[in-house]
């Protein structure tokens, strides 16, 4: 198979329309009050089934076997699943290290820091090509969701969207914005979502080269 140019932009641009239209229609749910277990409208919005947390899973397959069509799969298959595995484990464990009630809070952050960049740069060196695609759909499917929560947080909708913990409830708009809704989307859901995205995408290229041996990796 020859390598092909494909473009990143054209390859995220099905999935981010339609991580929009969830973020549309979870916004409309929520304003609506729907049903709770499909959009829940408190703080967080934790465990609501419609949302787009859960896309990079489904696209991150996507993804994959687009690159690996157009000879733009990793250099060693099995060494983008052994990574992207690693990366889960490590994910894993700073989120338990969060639970340990003995260490502080700073040192919990600071643990969980350093293995949150250990994972992300492992993922990056298993498929470089996946991670910057998982990078550019993930900015682009978070930012109307920055958009949204500007525009809910001013006007006070009363969705997840502008809901707060009691512990933020004195901050003015400013402060509360960039706290609980810039530096969350713009950073923290733009890189998390990618762990998962690799360990799918990375398994999904390893079955396509194991149904197909002559499938060529990038730079062959």
């Amino acid at each position: 198979m020859a390598e092909k140019n494909i473009s990143t932009l054209r390859l995220i641009f099905i999935p981010s329309v339609i991580a929009l239209f969830i973020t549309l229609l979870r916004l409309i749910g929520e304003l609506q009050h729907w049903s709770p277990a499909l959009f829940n409208r408190e703080a967080g919005g934790g465990g609501a089934l419609i949302g787009i947390s859960w896309l990079p899973l489904i696209f991150g397959v996507y993804f994959a076997l687009k690159l690996s069509e157009a000879g733009q799969g990793p250099e060693n298959r099995g060494r983008a699943v052994r990574l992207s595995i690693v990366g889960v484990l490590l994910f894993i464990a700073g989120i338990l290290i969060g639970l340990v009630p003995q260490l502080g809070t700073a040192i919990k952050v600071a643990i969980g820091l350093v293995l949150a960049v250990l994972a992300i740069g492992l993922q990056y060196t298993g498929w470089p090509k996946l991670f910057n695609v998982l990078l550019a759909y993930g900015f682009a499917s978070r930012i109307p969701v920055l958009i949204v929560m500007f525009i809910a947080m001013r006007g006070d909708w009363q969705t997840h969207y502008d809901a707060v913990q009691p512990q933020y409830a004195d901050l003015t708009f400013w402060p509360r914005f960039l706290l609980l809704a810039f530096l969350p989307q713009m950073f923290l859901w733009i890189v998390l979502p990618i762990i998962p995205g690799m360990l799918t995408g990375s398994i999904a290229a390893a079955i396509k080269q194991r149904k197909n041996p002559t499938a060529q990796t990038a730079g062959a």
